[in-house]
């Protein structure tokens, strides 16, 4: 017997829609971030691998469905490390940006998809923000230190939104 009713239809219906995206920060050994080269983003290239969270699909296996498809290999999702709430802006909608911790198995590289990557890198930490948008600069910024501390956290915009974290 279903509850559903017009009125809980056009209720769901008006609330906002809030796009999602999942990606991940895959370390080298030697602690350096794996970022993608964007063949489709000319003035903003680099990247980390993910993408946006399909209709139905949960923010874990669309971070494990990004990977295997721009990667080309199968990675172990090991961590929540942050998700951060990113404004809406001109006609994007807001959006949700859930960002894991993963691997790759030993001694794979990357095997891009060339209509989509053109390239890779092993970054250090600190030249993050040479390479990204200052917001995803952030972003991966704090989920490396939640990381290291075991934590998850929570971002606006790539910034430290509650007191505990600030």
């Amino acid at each position: 017997m279903s509850h559903d009713t017009a009125a809980e239809r056009q209720f769901y219906a008006r609330l906002p829609a809030t796009r999602g995206a999942a990606g991940a920060l895959i370390l080298s050994p030697g602690g350096q971030v794996l970022l993608v080269e964007r063949a489709y983003k000319p003035d903003r290239p680099w990247g980390l691998p993910g993408g946006i969270v399909e209709h139905g699909e949960s923010p874990l296996a669309a971070c494990r469905r990004e990977l295997a498809e721009e990667l080309g290999v199968r990675a172990t999702v090991t961590h929540l490390a942050a998700v951060d709430w990113v404004p809406s802006s001109g006609e994007r909608t807001a959006a949700l940006q859930w960002l894991f911790t993963a691997h790759l198995p030993e001694g794979a590289e990357p095997r891009l998809p060339p209509d989509e990557l053109s390239g890779w890198a092993w970054v250090e930490p600190g030249r993050l923000g040479d390479l990204l948008p200052a917001h995803v600069a952030r972003r991966a910024t704090a989920a490396l230190a939640a990381r290291t501390s075991g934590t998850t956290v929570y971002l606006e915009h790539g910034h430290h939104a509650l007191e505990e974290d600030r």
